[in-house]
C-alpha cells in the first residue's frame, strides 16, 4: 500500500495533537467548571483513540479496518453518554463556568481540529477507518464552535446554564456521530461478506 506512510504520518500528528488537547481541555474544563469543555475534551480523547486504532489498522485487511471503525464508533458513543451524564449532573447540581477559559481553550482546540481535518481530508477516502477518523474531527469543529458561543453568552449575559446546554448538545452530537460511524462500518462489513 503506497499511501500508508502518508496515512501513518497524518494519523500520528492527529493523535499527538488530540491527546494533548484532551489533557489541556479536561484540565481547564475542570478548573473552569465547564461541561462544554469537558465534553469537548472527551471527544478529543475519542479522536486520539480512533487515530490510534486507525494507525493499527493501516496494514490490516479491509475487514479488520471496518471492525476498527466499528470499535471507534462504539467508543465514541460511550464517551458521548459520559459527557451527557456530566452535563446532566451539572444541570442538577450547578456549576460556575468561566467564559474566558472556555473561549480561549475552544479557540486553541478549533485551531488544532481545523489543522487535523485538513490533513485527514487528504486521506479520508483511503479506507473506512480513515473516514471514521475524519468524522471524529468534523464533530470536534462543531463542538469547538458551540463552546465558543457558550463562553460568549456567559460573558455577555451571565447565563451559566448555556454551558450545560452546550455540553449536552455536544454529547448528543458525539452520540449521533458514533451512530454514523457504526452504520457506515456495518454497511461496509455487509458489502465485504
Amino acid at each position: 500500500m503506497q499511501a500508508a506512510p502518508n496515512q501513518r504520518l497524518t494519523l500520528w500528528i492527529a493523535l499527538g495533537l488530540n491527546a494533548t488537547m484532551f489533557l489541556v481541555g479536561l484540565a481547564i474544563g475542570l478548573v473552569g467548571q465547564s461541561s462544554g469543555l469537558i465534553a469537548d475534551s472527551l471527544d478529543m480523547l475519542a479522536d486520539a483513540t480512533a487515530y490510534g486504532i486507525a494507525l493499527w489498522a493501516i496494514h490490516k485487511a479491509p475487514q479488520f479496518q471496518m471492525r476498527a471503525a466499528f470499535t471507534s464508533g462504539v467508543f465514541l458513543g460511550l464517551l458521548g453518554f459520559c459527557a451527557l451524564g456530566d452535563a446532566l449532573r451539572r444541570g442538577l447540581v450547578g456549576s460556575a463556568p468561566e467564559g474566558t477559559y472556555m473561549i480561549a481553550t475552544a479557540l486553541l482546540s478549533l485551531g488544532v481540529n481545523v489543522t487535523v481535518m485538513r490533513l485527514l481530508g487528504r486521506v479520508r477516502e483511503e479506507g473506512v477507518h480513515l473516514k471514521a477518523a475524519w468524522i471524529f474531527t468534523r464533530a470536534d469543529v462543531v463542538a469547538n464552535a458551540g463552546v465558543i458561543l457558550s463562553g460568549l453568552i456567559i460573558m455577555v449575559t451571565g447565563w451559566r446554564m448555556t454551558d450545560v446546554v452546550v455540553g449536552a448538545l455536544i454529547a448528543a452530537y458525539i452520540v449521533k456521530e458514533s451512530f454514523e460511524i457504526l452504520v457506515e462500518a456495518r454497511r461496509e462489513l455487509i458489502k465485504a461478506n
